[in-house]
Formats: C-alpha cells, structure tokens, sequence
C-alpha cells in the first residue's frame, strides 16, 4: 500500500505491520472501531449488542452480533495477528445459539444495547428504521445466520473450512485486516478475501439455482413467496423493455433489490409507506458524497419534477437521494384494480428508475472523478 502526495506528485510506500507491534488490542481497539463503523466489512450493518453472553448454561460470549439489511443475524468475530485453529469451530457455536432468537428477544438485546451505550434510545424504531420496515413486517432472524471473520493472517486449516461451508451454504465471511504505518500515522486495511467480491454475487446466483431446482418442494411464508415473484416479474418487465440493470441480481424474498455502481448501490425498494427508487452511499459518515452530489441539486430537481428528496442521515455512515411515491399516489395514478396484484407497482419501477439513472449516475460518475 501506498501514500499518494499528488501536490509532489510521488507516492511513499507504507510498512506492513502486526497488531501486536503497535499495540493494538483485539477488544479495546478492533472490536470498537468495527462497533462505532460496521461500514467498516463493506455493507451497511446495524451493530446490536457487544461482547454477548446470553446464552443458557454456558459463559461463553461472542465478539459483535448484528442485523444485516435482511434482518438477518450475522455473527463477527475478530482476531488479530492469528486466528487460531479453533475460530471457526468457536463462531459456529455461537451462531447456532443464536439461531433461536425470536423477535421479541432480538429487540430486547438490542435495547439493553442502546440503554447501555446509546442512551436508551429505541430499539424496535431504529430496527424498523434502518429496516425501513413496518412494525408488522418487522420480521428478524427468519433467513439463515450470518458469520464475518476479521483478522490479519488466516491459517489453512481455518480458510479450508471456510471454504467447505461455503460449499455447503453457510453464509460465512473473511475479512482481512492489515495495519500498516508510516511515521506516528496507523492505517488499516479491510479486505475481503474469502469469497472473493467479483465471484460473489456469481456464487449466490449459482448456489440459489441450485437450491431452487433441488427444493421446489420446500414451503416458504407467503411473505417471501409474494416478494420473490414480484421482483422476478420485475426483471422480466425490465428485461422487456431493454433496461437491464438487474438482469445478473437474483429475485429474492427481501424488500429491496439494487445494483452497485462504484462506491454507491441503485436500489428498488418496499418501503414502510412508499415505494422508491435511490442511490445510497453505504460509506458516508462527513457526507462528502451526498454535499458533492447536492451542488447539482437545480439540475437534479428541474429533470426530475423537483422531487428528489436528500437524506444526509446525520450521525449514521449512509446517505442517500431518493425518489418515491406513496402507495395512496401509485393507487391512483395506475388505476389499481386488484390488491393482489402489483403490476401497477412494475410499470412505476421501470419509468422511475430509468429516469432516475438517466439523471443522477451521469453526475454521480462525474462528482466522483472530481473527489479522486
């Protein structure tokens, strides 16, 4: 890795270095500023509880427990300069612990969370929030549990078993995270090696493929089934009319469906009370993206009919520029004639995200090259 001083137009080489020589510790130090930036594994996490040691009759506890964007649980465990042999054995335990957790107690250690280091702040509303879930569909930990590995050096024992889960659908990730130095000035690399990020997406559609063809007869809540057939019907309307920005993303039973550009992801999303399309910048905690973005605010806004909205989300690492309309407005404006059908809800999603793509990522592409 390297500094870049474009003012000399020289770049310096920075030393790789271990944890244990800069004094770093695995929970003073790792686990905090993966706690204060879960941006920091490369998606949008909602940290819920730290060093967690619920469970009966034992007193083990578990690094950091989080929600994903799926609700689902994931499980971190950090490690610093060695993961040891027993790492994933260890994680394993935990996430089967864990898979138990009903709502109601999910919300419950979330809250002793917030009451602890968030000043009781609420957890079922910042869930629904981050969620962007209604109180009745705020359903958590339904899907499979998750585990995120972070540490400097894997051994071969530890990765072959990764790989062998991976093999076998257990949604498990590594992490690593390298410090580097040069003079009093500490950097921190955070790299997903296993599996590897361009292969990843590849993998998932593979192994769904799969799973589908192998369990068409498994049952699955009306819910997921509902949400599954609207985003194929989606790609499928999309695909009809030549717009293939999801073409290569799977339909899945979640609430929202996107494509990453860059550094920012294109969404489709359910919300709690409109449907939208938005660009959301995962990695923005001094919103430098967002402010860049917001320069172009007249020529946004005269494209789009002057409704665009800006969410700067302070105090969160996300934001986002969002386009939506309410299901009262969807409802009039296609003439629904069924609630069980939501066709009026795919002719919307083509038009908005087309114009919403054809406005916003021109510029976002230019705000970029500006800020590199």
């Amino acid at each position: 890795m390297y500094r870049v001083d474009k003012i000399n137009n020289s770049v310096s080489k920075l030393e790789q270095r271990l944890f244990k020589d800069l004094n770093i510790q695995e929970r003073d130090n790792l686990q905090e500023w993966i706690a204060d930036n879960p941006e920091m594994l490369g998606e949008e996490l909602l940290i819920i509880q730290k060093e967690y040691d619920g469970f009966n009759d034992t007193k083990e506890r578990l690094d950091l427990l989080a929600i994903d964007k799926e609700g689902d649980l994931v499980i971190i465990e950090n490690k610093l300069d060695d993961t040891g042999r027993d790492v994933v054995w260890q994680a394993l335990k935990y996430t089967s612990y864990c898979s138990t957790l009903t709502n109601n107690q999910i919300i419950r250690i979330y809250q002793q969370y917030l009451d602890r280091y968030a000043n009781g702040e609420s957890a079922k509303e910042n869930l629904m929030e981050f969620l962007d879930r209604k109180e009745e569909d705020l359903l958590l930990n339904h899907n499979d549990q998750r585990i995120i590995f972070v540490a400097n050096n894997y051994r071969k024992e530890v990765t072959s078993t990764v790989l062998w889960l991976l093999d076998h659908d257990v949604k498990i990730q590594c992490i690593r995270a390298t410090p580097y130095s040069m003079g009093e000035d500490i950097f921190l690399q955070m790299e997903q090696i296993i599996p590897l990020p361009e292969t990843q997406e590849f993998m998932i559609n593979a192994k769904e493929k799969v799973k589908e063809q192998k369990n068409k007869s498994k049952v699955k809540s009306e819910t997921e089934i509902k949400l599954t057939e609207f985003w194929a019907s989606l790609k499928i309307h999309l695909q009809d009319n030549n717009v293939n920005y999801i073409s290569n993303v799977a339909a899945k039973p979640h609430y929202s469906l996107g494509f990453s550009k860059e550094s920012g992801k294109f969404s489709f999303c359910i919300g709690n009370k409109a449907l939208r399309v938005d660009l959301v910048f995962s990695n923005d905690p001094d919103k430098i993206l967002i402010d860049a973005m917001k320069e172009y605010d007249n020529e946004i806004q005269s494209k789009l009919n002057n409704k665009v909205i800006w969410e700067r989300l302070e105090g969160l690492k996300t934001s986002r520029i969002k386009y939506e309309i309410s299901y009262e407005d969807i409802d009039k404006q296609y003439e629904k004639s069924s609630d069980e059908t939501w066709e009026h809800w795919v002719y919307w999603y083509k038009d908005a995200m087309v114009n919403f793509y054809k406005v916003i990522y021109p510029i976002w592409s230019k705000v970029q090259k500006k800020l590199k």
